[in-house]
């Protein structure tokens, strides 16, 4: 059996900082940008590979209490909600443009017990970015 991953999801609380954030500050392409009733729903992926992030409006399935919208909101301002994880040739160089861009850096490149070189930033909706040198 053949299996891969296609996409994942992001929830975004401002489309036009994620387009800043994940367009101009990290380079991905615009897939896909597609507006409903108010909100946006933006496809964004790193040049030349097949994987995406949709990054969508929070909490909007008409399933979700607002009890529940208001819970996530709070853990999204945490960043305790979504996260996900990225890799990097030069995961110190990055790190500098982060910085430079102004990125919310949680935690510097870091050698870690586990054998592994990482660090991490938010994304403009409080969204944890954990991104480890590739190896």
């Amino acid at each position: 059996m053949d299996i891969a991953i296609h996409g994942s999801f992001l929830p975004q609380t401002d489309p036009e900082a994620a387009l800043v954030f994940y367009r101009d500050i990290l380079g991905f392409e615009v897939r896909n940008d597609v507006g409903y009733d108010g909100m946006r729903w933006i496809t964004v992926g790193p040049p030349g590979q097949p994987v995406s992030i949709v990054l969508h409006p929070p909490a909007v399935d008409p399933g979700v209490t607002e009890d529940e919208r208001r819970v996530i909101g709070e853990m999204m301002a945490k960043g305790t909600y979504a996260s996900i994880l990225f890799s990097s040739d030069d995961l110190d160089g990055l790190f500098e443009h982060l910085q430079e861009a102004g990125a919310e850096v949680i935690q510097e490149p870091t050698d870690q017990p586990y054998g592994l070189r990482d660090g991490a930033v938010r994304d403009p909706s409080g969204n944890l970015l954990r991104i480890q040198q590739r190896v």
